[in-house]
């Protein structure tokens, strides 16, 4: 996919740190502002959040 969306449309590079940029910008856009419609049409960065901070606290039952 990233090469598909990224490196294809925007060859020939003219230097590695363009590459590099590039590929900093589109990783972030995957994981914190792509809507990924598997997990409810949230970004993959924010689910896994979500997800450590609903295991991290578990429910204690307390019990008379």
């Amino acid at each position: 996919m990233f090469k598909i969306e990224l490196i294809k449309p925007l060859w020939p590079w003219k230097t590695l740190s363009e590459v590099e940029s590039a590929t900093a910008e589109w990783v972030d856009w995957f994981n914190h502002r792509r809507l990924h419609g598997e997990i409810g049409h949230v970004p993959p960065a924010e689910y896994e959040a979500t997800s450590y901070q609903q295991n991290a606290n578990p429910q204690v039952t307390v019990t008379t």
